[in-house]
């Protein structure tokens, strides 16, 4: 069992329990892998065979692109359920961690055959660690624990380093090596934050060690034997496709899976809310927590642009010399870790301070905050396409300036939904509902993809129109869940009171 009480006086990381410290490394080096790939994903395979790639069309792509990043965030209801029934997050880390190392490596494997395996073992690995890495974090602290927002944003920094330090090696082995090195590279990383778990775990003092819900020997059976059955119909699908036995339309199949994924939202956080026997302050907090996800999913449709649309405008439309030298495509995402590493501390202190001063914004109004700043980057886009359609290339410095306004607007976000799930949700289905709130990555990704499909190298004249139609879209959004966040601060309020009601 954690203890709570000792947690809420450890201090042995910057002020923060020791674990955290465990969590950051670990999450690092997973993020490592996982951004230093996915940074070269679409680049890739858009690539002409002669330079390696597998040469397929913008559309077919950014769909295949869509669907990967949409499916590892999405694995992570499942994956969620897995830790709280049957092994515990921190098994769930573990394991998750073995497979996703298990997919670098096959990507490193220079066969076109096998591209699709790799992709598919990270995401089914990162579906078990993913939700539950975070989740975790959240169970370091007491409910009313004021450095929870903090510790999250500390957490938050270590996944931009791992960031930072992914794309600046595999970017560069990409250029200089071959793309499988760069792919086997993000193995490597991986590698280094399982032995660094396995070394630091006793920081956790037991934290999630165990599942949350004991289930009964027969429960357990059937659920190994449905996770069984899935992963025997996932190899079925794969043999068939690669045998030229299935055939799969990317772009129709990422429109279905849209769908699919947000009726899966919807029916799942449905399911919570009217069978899981909630009491009044708990269904106030899960309205709280839907504005919170719904200003989520809008968010990652527009930042998600980054390994796509705006990838490739690095690419093709964006000038990269400096003197003699020309920069990698995959290095202009490093700004946004970058930025990410200079402002994390300035934006702890901050919250810091304004709850210190009773100035403590809700969920929901820092979210709607930070999902209109993310749009205004696409203005500045709009600017640089009009260059790009008038037959020149556009300076670097409107990416530059696109990563700085999106990672401003992913500081007043991300951190703090992953805070307000692990607050508002109700405790005995917490890792469920990060596995819920995980679905918003999902369809804002499988959106990304769809939407990144209409950028057309032949056809630069509608690129301003595209991100004109992201910038105005998000802004309207974020103005609507801004005014029902005035309101919906109040529910907050009240979940955080019962829950000290009920610690005293």
């Amino acid at each position: 069992m954690t203890d709570k009480t000792a947690n809420s006086v450890n201090t042995a990381f910057f002020g923060h329990p020791k674990g955290l410290q465990t969590l950051f490394m670990t999450e690092m080096w997973e993020r490592m892998s996982y951004y230093g790939m996915r940074g070269l994903l679409v680049l890739f395979m858009t690539a002409a065979i002669q330079e390696g790639g597998l040469a397929l069309t913008t559309a077919t792509a950014t769909a295949i692109y869509g669907l990967y990043t949409a499916s590892v965030y999405f694995m992570g209801l499942p994956g969620g359920w897995i830790a709280d029934r049957l092994i515990g997050g921190q098994r769930a880390i573990w394991y998750g961690g073995i497979i996703i190392m298990c997919g670098h490596i096959v990507l490193a494997i220079p066969s076109d055959s096998t591209f699709f395996i790799g992709l598919i073992l990270v995401v089914l690995g990162t579906g078990l660690l993913k939700p539950n890495i975070g989740a975790v974090v959240g169970q370091l602290y007491s409910r009313e624990d004021e450095r929870r927002d903090a510790g999250y944003a500390i957490y938050y920094m270590g996944i931009n380093i791992g960031s930072l330090i992914g794309y600046t090696v595999c970017g560069w082995l990409a250029v200089n090596a071959g793309w499988h090195y760069a792919f086997g590279a993000a193995a490597v990383g991986m590698a280094l934050g399982l032995i660094q778990f396995a070394r630091t775990k006793d920081n956790l003092q037991g934290v999630s060690a165990a599942p949350a819900v004991t289930m009964s020997e027969s429960a357990q059976r059937k659920s190994w034997m449905s996770i069984m059955i899935f992963l025997g119909a996932v190899v079925i699908v794969a043999a068939l496709t690669m045998l030229g036995s299935l055939s799969i339309d990317a772009v129709s199949l990422a429109k279905n899976v849209a769908v699919v994924f947000t009726a899966t939202f919807f029916i799942y956080f449905g399911l919570i809310y009217f069978r899981g026997n909630l009491s009044q302050t708990e269904k106030k907090g899960m309205w709280a927590l839907m504005l919170v996800c719904v200003a989520s999913a809008c968010f990652w449709s527009g930042f998600e642009q980054a390994g796509s649309s705006l990838n490739l405008f690095a690419r093709d439309y964006t000038n990269r010399m400096i003197g003699g030298f020309e920069i990698p495509t995959a290095w202009f995402q490093n700004a946004n870790p970058f930025f990410i590493i200079i402002l994390t501390p300035f934006f702890a202190a901050m919250w810091i301070k304004l709850g210190q001063r009773m100035v403590t914004p809700g969920y929901g109004i820092k979210c709607a905050v930070g999902l209109m700043i993310m749009a205004s980057g696409f203005i500045v886009m709009v600017f640089a396409a009009q260059i790009a359609a008038g037959g020149a290339k556009a300076a670097g410095f409107f990416l530059i300036l696109t990563y700085f306004l999106h990672t401003v607007g992913e500081l007043c976000l991300s951190p703090i939904a992953l805070s307000a799930v692990s607050k508002l949700s109700p405790q005995r289905f917490i890792g469920q509902m990060m596995g819920v709130f995980v679905l918003t990555y999902s369809i804002g990704n499988i959106i990304a993809g769809l939407l990144a499909g209409n950028f057309d190298p032949s056809n630069v004249a509608e690129m301003p129109n595209l991100y004109q139609s992201i910038a105005t879209f998000s802004i309207g959004i974020g103005a609507v869940v801004l005014l029902i966040s005035m309101v919906s601060k109040g529910w907050e309020q009240e979940v955080v009171e019962q829950d000290r009601g009920g610690e005293a």
